[in-house]
């Protein structure tokens, strides 16, 4: 009877997991919609394109949406909506879709527009009368003006801004805007203003008497069918919401924040791809939404149509669309960019085809557009009967490569750096912009990254240079830079919020700016504390205004109108263990590394002073100058693996021509010191020290922490930040400082990797040699090593280790 109760059991848990199994793949399903049949082969194609790209740029999660007239013909997820959680990327998963959102703020005014409530072109003032920046030019700002970019607002306002964390009202928002000063006259320039859409948003708001939010639900979003969408934060969109990263190129990453902006109406609704995909069948239907008319025909091809626009003019801005060409098509859409999402919504409306992307990587706008354009071209490909587009493919340019290619191209305007990070080739104009990754396409060199994507334009290197297109952009060989200005030395630094860190330093002589995590800009000196940022980014034609203390160091910059205040510098890891450092070495001593299960390398420990005369120590754990403020090490010394001390040794040679040593902090660090840092820094501080079960690659005496010393002075050499200070300027890559600063730091990294070191992309001064993981974890004193006669040291074996000699 046991038996067959267990047997029983066994049946009925096999019935319910092969049940459960099969309801959370029908939820799958239903969660996305399966291809049209005549778009088999279109979905099979861009769901090979959407994966490469995921694992190439490394996005968690990626939505799309294939709108053919009326329907969606393939709808779907990949990745994770929740990474943590492994729930997977739905076609209704919720996002938020950052400017996409200024559509509909603008179709809400067009509404009234076609209600004879509101006048285009009519000063904006007359329906918000308590909204007046200040205006050196007779000529109102209009909603014509707002709605198509020309307004000549600034791009962002003082208060509820890109970067504001405190969610102001809109009211607050848009008000703080009378503090401001026009950047250009009403109608002479395009300036993306998200400050302006803001104005247009809260125009809706007062004139119908209802919160910016509710009122586009009820009389826009609702018509359109968008159910699943709204300015809001609402719960049960939230219970949906994709888990969105940032990043930036020194290698930080962390969660997105979800604040709302004070200017809800140009960036913060929430939706999904089929919803958006539901608003392109709206338009591709007229206008016409599933309960009856939502904008009239003449109404969209207004908004279709570039304003401002020279005769035959078919691409630019429209009122809220983004017009373009694509093979001959008109393209109409918007993209849009907020913390951690990237959005593209395309359509074609002669054609009535249409595309909707988003993924969950800050700014990765390059790849939400480029899987848009395939899907677009491969959707006229199967409408006319031919054969879809072939997907081309890039490569890694191996690192050799890159490190030969790295340097400065061109001169004047068409000047750009190449640059090798963590094995990969990025390029940068020397005039300001975005970093571009490179990768390969056959035999030349393409923009292939999550900012930039164009297999258009190829580089090609040629001899003593690159071909770029058509033009052949030289080597310049440039001398070590100068140093920076003094009167740049109070301005260097950074400013601004954990979220979205601003970076001023110098760059090539001038100071720079990095904002927004990806935008480098030079900036043009108009006085000692204001500077003129660059023509073509994002804060076109504004201006930075620092604001020093009675020292002379700056205490907060004004981009434009927005305040970032400097940040304070991190203070370096500092522990106080709750026992004496005699015991804790004592403890650890009587303790044994873990053990490890492979043939090693026999060890060859060489004292570092030995191979090369200008290789000095300057051992801080042999000092109270660490984080533990007492000595650890019972002697100054420094000992690596044999190659790697080789390795160095030829690194110091080719530095001593060019006045330089190295200068050692660290090097083979025993097992027992490793427990010793583990032991006596508390649980929410071990994240900067190694785990003695697993032990580091010091314990295998093949890592050295190390700087530069000038040799005629011996003084060491200034980086970007000092050693152990447990900054994001110790970060390799770390883009502030000086010029020479990062030239030090570069020609450091430079030598020792031509060695076979790797630099930690977390620690200037850090570097592994290639070899370390052939030699095991040590647990030698320096008194073994120093004196092996007196000692009689011998390498301790576990039972399952063994040295190959």
């Amino acid at each position: 009877m046991q038996m067959i109760s267990r047997l029983q059991r066994f049946l009925v848990c096999s019935a319910v997991a092969t049940l459960l199994l099969g309801l959370a793949a029908g939820a799958q399903e239903r969660a996305n919609i399966s291809p049209r049949s005549d778009y088999s082969a279109v979905a099979t194609k861009l769901e090979s394109v959407i994966r490469q790209e995921m694992e190439d740029k490394q996005l968690p999660a990626f939505s799309i949406a294939l709108i053919d007239g009326d329907q969606i013909v393939w709808a779907q997820g990949f990745g994770y909506q929740d990474p943590d959680k492994k729930i997977p990327a739905t076609a209704h998963t919720v996002y938020r879709v950052g400017s996409v959102s200024k559509l509909f703020t603008d179709i809400g005014i067009m509404q009234m527009v076609e209600a004879g409530k509101i006048n285009l072109d009519a000063p904006v003032s007359e329906y918000i009368p308590d909204i007046h920046p200040k205006s050196p030019f007779a000529q109102p700002i209009t909603l014509r003006e707002l709605m198509s970019h020309r307004s000549g607002l600034l791009r962002e306002p003082p208060v509820g801004n890109y970067f504001d964390p405190t969610e102001p009202t809109l009211q607050a928002t848009v008000r703080s805007m009378n503090s401001t000063e026009l950047v250009y006259e009403p109608g002479t320039q395009s300036k993306y203003s998200n400050a302006g859409v803001a104005v247009v948003g809260y125009t809706l708001q007062e004139l119908n008497h209802q919160s910016f939010p509710d009122y586009l639900k009820q009389a826009v979003l609702g018509p359109l069918g968008m159910n699943g969408s709204a300015f809001a934060p609402e719960p049960d969109l939230v219970r949906n919401l994709a888990k969105a990263y940032m990043w930036s190129y020194d290698g930080t990453k962390f969660p997105a924040p979800t604040f709302e902006l004070g200017l809800a109406p140009a960036g913060c609704m929430y939706s999904t791809v089929t919803d958006l995909g539901q608003f392109l069948m709206v338009l591709f239907n007229g206008g016409r939404g599933p309960k009856g008319q939502v904008l009239k025909p003449e109404t969209l091809e207004q908004m279709w149509t570039p304003q401002f626009a020279k005769p035959g003019q078919k691409a630019g801005f429209g009122i809220g669309f983004q017009v373009s060409q694509l093979d001959g098509h008109r393209v109409i859409g918007h993209g849009g960019a907020i913390y951690g999402f990237a959005t593209e919504v395309v359509g074609m409306p002669e054609d009535k085809l249409g595309v909707v992307t988003v993924t969950t990587m800050d700014a990765a706008n390059a790849v939400s557009n480029h899987v848009a354009r395939e899907a677009l071209l491969s959707m006229l490909a199967l409408r006319s009967g031919k054969p879809l587009p072939t997907f081309e493919t890039t490569k890694p340019v191996p690192t050799e490569l890159a490190r030969k290619l790295a340097g400065r191209y061109g001169e004047g305007d068409d000047a750009v750096d190449l640059f090798e990070r963590e094995g990969t080739l990025h390029m940068l104009p020397v005039g300001g912009g975005f970093e571009a990754e490179l990768r390969m396409l056959g035999d030349a060199l393409v923009a292939d990254g999550r900012l930039d994507e164009n297999l258009e334009t190829k580089i090609v290197p040629v001899d003593g240079g690159i071909r770029m297109g058509d033009k052949l952009l030289k080597r310049a060989d440039l001398p070590p830079p100068a140093p920076a200005l003094d009167q740049f030395a109070g301005l260097i630094g950074q400013y601004g919020w954990d979220h979205d860190v601003l970076y001023v330093f110098e760059k090539d002589g001038k100071l720079t700016l990095l904002i927004e995590w990806f935008e480098y800009d030079p900036l043009e000196p108009q006085s000692k504390d204001v500077f003129k940022l660059p023509e073509h980014g994002l804060y076109r034609g504004e201006s930075a205004a620092f604001t020093r203390d009675a020292s002379g160091r700056a205490t907060e910059v004004k981009i434009g109108e927005v305040v970032f205040k400097r940040r304070e510098e991190t203070a370096g890891l500092e522990v106080h263990p709750a026992e004496p450092i005699a015991e804790l070495r004592r403890q650890a001593l009587a303790a044994k590394p873990p053990q490890e299960n492979k043939t090693f390398r026999a060890p060859d420990l060489v004292d570092l002073t030995t191979v090369d005369p200008t290789i000095k120590l300057d051992i801080g754990y042999a000092t109270t100058h660490n984080f533990l403020g007492t000595p650890v090490y019972t002697e100054s010394k420094a000992f690596l693996q044999r190659p790697a001390a080789e390795a160095l040794a030829r690194a110091a040679q080719k530095l001593r021509p060019l006045g330089y040593g190295l200068l050692i902090h660290d090097a083979y660090r025993p097992w027992y010191v490793t427990k010793i840092f583990w032991d006596a820094t508390p649980q929410d501080k071990k994240i900067f020290v190694a785990d003695p079960q697993e032990g580091s690659r010091h314990n295998r005496g093949c890592a050295v922490d190390l700087t530069l010393y000038d040799l005629k002075t011996g003084t060491p050499v200034v980086m970007t930040g000092g050693y152990d200070q447990m900054s994001e300027r110790s970060y390799a890559f770390y883009p502030g400082g000086t010029s020479l600063q990062r030239w030090h730091r570069a020609l450091l990294r430079n030598a020792l990797e031509a060695e076979g070191f790797n630099v930690y992309e977390f620690e200037w001064w850090h570097f592994d040699y290639k070899d370390w993981r052939q030699y095991p974890i040590l647990n030698l004193t320096f008194e073994q090593l120093s004196h092996p006669r007196e000692t009689a040291y011998r390498f301790e074996m576990h039972p399952l280790e063994s040295y190959d000699n």
